[in-house]
């Protein structure tokens, strides 16, 4: 199928604007800006260099990669790690030890024993040297099973508090060493300049000045103080990322290109890196985005000259999950250029095994210097060493892994609350309907009204957020929930209703909206106009208003949003971002307690600024045409008596898009679409997520794979009779253009079919348009790659138009393991992908 693919010429070949900037852009890239040393308060210890020194001394080159190598536990097995003893080991978004999303502290904690064991049996490898687990620990330890969710950083950029940051740290570093984890992969310290990226929410700000700001008291929150408590007791080591330039690519296009002089590269994306290695950050994550047409994964100019001689940093550069694969002249399983260019430590999260035979072949090779390996390695061990990993033992005998209380602790929650209440920014309060009086009778209505999923946002127990559901947040409290408890106790009355229906008028409507769950990439939106396609919070939000019921709107997002007409249909709106698991913090607020009083004022400013028109896409503080509907900054409180007026509802032209090509699958499912697991006996299991088993729990397990990025495929393994389904959750009555078309997908075969498996595509119920036995590409995929099919719709000479459409695929087993990506329909197949004809 077809794939945009975006080139430092395609994209300076657009506007003529956009030409001359590139140009400039790139003319500059020459002519190297000098850039500050920042490294003012680490100092080496010279008995850590001498203990490196020793240990590098006695390595072979085979010890010294295995320390670079990082493999993810969804892949790695203990037996590996015994075998080569990896320096380093993660969990992906999605993976949790032995595939329990709801494992607790102590099955954490036994993972992390069992890895940490086996990187010390020196009998396959010839070495003991511990190995450190690192996680995303996002907004907490957002990853975990009943762990404490803080709001993402959009809203602790608005709080405007750094001491709540460094205690956010301390918080989250605690909960962290409470499940063994040695290495957090935060923070984020993106200053983001269009805002339809999907990565948005974690940023603290459009402003470098308060990532800056931030940056140094999050790093010092989660390492501890240099010269006093750094990285000893709870202390974890953290991560700036993703250097840099991640939060200005083109059009907001995760990965992307950013095109911008190197002045502007330092003085807007690079700030927070100096406020964290001044505060002694022991890693940094490289970016997966291009710096004017050139992967920063392949940048020795900026990783090395500019990271770690000009500003002075002395930890490690780690990478972003197979971000390796993008430099050019690599692959998944080998690149010497990203090695070269001064990232130490890979992150290969399933091709680690051969990554790490190649990368052992190009040193001995000379393809990589013995010395570029030797400056990673003891960048690494420094920075375990000052942890202490070689003095503290396994995981689980550690001080501070002696407290499962302190995964969600009371003092963490309450902490939380205080963020929530800090992060809320009063946008509009005409009439001063706010506060409420908790003595009053409230509906409480709106899809995100009590979906913690929702209010946590992506990065959130699972990767995207989107499989989950409030069962997956123990102790959490939604925002109806902590309404209702207060409401309840001051002796109002309170309902509700998700759709707005009542039978006794309220006196006042809270109405809870807002995106989805997402996260990176999968986030990436063309349009600001909230709910642009379908409109359904804003009809909720008019029958209220028709009904004369004052309308409270509380917003959920990861960015600012062009909403004028839900803002028209308000009489208050809230933008709330993504508060996390502590809802109550909202109540907090928007309620007074039962005597009428006040509780908490707004207090929370905009760290990003509000788009009048739907088309500001690119709108931050001190841009020339600087026009924003709310500045940056604003927020108004309960002593303001400001009235919005009426907003234009205007919307520019949209452009009416003709393609050749219906995705199904391609990174995520199209709407209307799930995977269906059946097996012989039990009730078929559907589910959206990136894993699942059928329901007799043996016979069919999908999983997420990557094919280009992370978790973009799904492998499938059949262990009896099962058939798996891309099913439309409402039979559809496709495009009539597709009669003649194909579906298009790619597809790797890991373990050969039995006799009488099928591929089925394009079936009702009673019958398929094309009916496949595998044996007709067998032979061509027995080489474990992947491989792109186009497969005919109009076998059975039927008309795709005439039939409602139950499954897009169907594939049926006993014995079976294959993976599929990028599922489409489209009118011509790819050159290089593999025509089937019709069976006879």
């Amino acid at each position: 199928m077809s794939q945009i693919k975006y080139s430092k010429l395609a994209l300076c070949l657009l506007p003529v604007v956009a030409a001359l900037t590139c140009q400039s852009s790139f003319s500059a890239v020459s002519e190297h800006v000098s850039w500050p040393y920042v490294n003012n308060k680490l100092k080496r210890d010279p008995a850590v260099e001498a203990q490196i020194d020793q240990l590098l001394a006695k390595m072979t080159i085979e010890q010294k990669v295995a320390q670079m190598i990082q493999p993810e536990i969804g892949y790695l097995s203990v037996e590996q790690m015994q075998k080569y003893g990896f320096g380093s080991y993660l969990n992906g978004g999605n993976t949790a030890p032995y595939g329990d999303k709801r494992a607790n502290q102590a099955t954490w904690l036994k993972y992390a024993d069992e890895m940490y064991q086996a990187s010390m049996d020196s009998t396959l490898d010839g070495i003991a040297i511990p190995t450190i687990w690192g996680t995303d620990a996002m907004h907490g330890h957002s990853n975990v099973y009943g762990a404490t969710l803080f709001p993402h950083n959009i809203g602790l950029g608005a709080a405007r508090d750094a001491n709540l940051i460094k205690r956010i740290g301390q918080a989250t570093a605690k909960e962290v060493s409470a499940t063994g984890i040695e290495w957090s992969f935060a923070p984020t310290v993106a200053v983001v300049r269009d805002d339809r990226w999907g990565r948005t929410y974690e940023s603290y700000s459009e402003d470098p000045d308060l990532v800056k700001h931030y940056a140094g008291e999050m790093v010092t929150g989660i390492q501890g103080n240099i010269g006093d408590d750094f990285l000893k007791g709870t202390h974890r080591i953290a991560t700036a990322k993703h250097f840099v330039g991640d939060g200005g690519t083109e059009r907001g296009i995760d990965r992307g290109n950013t095109i911008i002089d190197e002045q502007g590269l330092k003085d807007i994306h690079s700030v927070g890196y100096f406020s964290a290695i001044n505060e002694g950050v022991q890693s940094v994550m490289a970016s997966f985005n291009s710096w004017n047409g050139k992967r920063v994964h392949g940048d020795k100019y900026l990783l090395t000259e500019v990271l770690k001689n000009q500003l002075g940093f002395d930890g490690f550069v780690v990478s972003d999950w197979n971000a390796h694969k993008f430099v050019e002249g690599c692959d998944l399983e080998q690149c010497a250029q990203a090695i070269n260019a001064g990232v130490d430590v890979i992150m290969v999260p399933e091709h680690f095994e051969a990554f790490y035979h190649n990368t052992v072949k190009q040193v001995k090779a000379g393809i990589i210097t013995e010395s570029r390996i030797n400056d990673a390695v003891r960048r690494f061990l420094r920075a375990k060493i000052r942890w202490g990993v070689f003095s503290k033992g396994k995981p689980s005998a550690r001080p501070e892994s002696q407290h499962p209380q302190w995964l969600g602790a009371t003092e963490h929650r309450a902490l939380a609350r205080e963020a929530v209440r800090k992060s809320l920014v009063l946008l509009k309060n005409n009439e001063n309907v706010l506060p409420i009086k908790a003595t009053s009778r409230i509906l409480v209505a709106g899809k995100g009204a009590n979906a913690i999923n929702m209010q946590a946002g992506g990065w959130s127990v699972s990767w995207q957020g989107t499989d989950n559901t409030n069962s997956d947040f123990p102790n959490a409290t939604s925002i109806f929930s902590g309404l209702q408890s207060q409401v309840t106790k001051a002796g109002g009355e309170i309902i509700l209703s998700e759709s707005g229906e009542y039978t006794s008028k309220p006196d006042v409507a809270i109405v809870v909206i807002g995106e989805q769950p997402y996260a990176e990439w999968f986030g990436d939106i063309e349009l600001l106009e909230y709910q642009h396609d379908t409109k359904h919070d804003l009809a909720l939000l008019n029958k209220l208003k028709a009904d004369n019921i004052p309308v409270v709107t509380v917003f959920l997002s990861g960015r600012p949003l062009w909403v004028n007409k839900e803002l028209n249909a308000s009489d208050a709106f809230v933008a709330a971002w993504l508060p996390g698991s502590e809802g109550q913090g909202v109540a907090d607020v928007l309620l007074t307690n039962s005597e009428g009083k006040t509780q908490f004022d707004f207090t929370g400013k905009l760290s990003f600024s509000w788009p009048k028109y739907d088309d500001q896409f690119t709108l931050n503080v001190k841009d020339a045409d600087y026009d924003p509907l709310f500045p940056y900054g604003y927020g108004l409180t309960y002593q303001d008596s400001v009235n919005v007026p009426a907003l234009s509802e205007k919307t520019s032209p949209k452009q009416s898009r003709k393609s050749d090509l219906h995705p199904l699958f391609v990174r995520s499912l199209a709407k209307n679409l799930t995977w269906q697991l059946a097996d012989a006996a039990t009730a078929k299991v559907t589910s959206a997520g990136s894993s699942a088993t059928s329901g007799d729990k043996q016979s069919l397990v999908m999983q997420s794979v990557n094919l280009s990025y992370q978790e973009d495929a799904r492998q499938f393994n059949w262990r009896a009779q099962g058939a798996v389904s891309l099913s439309y959750l409402k039979p559809e009555l496709l495009d009539s253009k597709f009669n003649t078309a194909y579906l298009e997908l790619k597809m790797r075969i890991d373990k050969a079919p039995a006799l009488g498996s099928k591929l089925q595509i394009m079936c009702n119920k009673d019958n398929c348009l094309t009916e496949l036995d595998f044996t007709s590409f067998e032979k061509l995929m027995a080489d474990k790659n992947w491989h792109t099919l186009a497969i005919p719709l109009n076998c059975a000479g039927n008309k795709l138009a005439e039939q409602q459409t139950s499954d897009a695929i169907r594939i049926t087993s006993n014995s079976l393991s294959l993976a599929v990506a990028d599922i489409a329909l489209t009118l011509k197949p790819d050159n290089d992908s593999l025509s089937l004809s019709c069976p006879n």
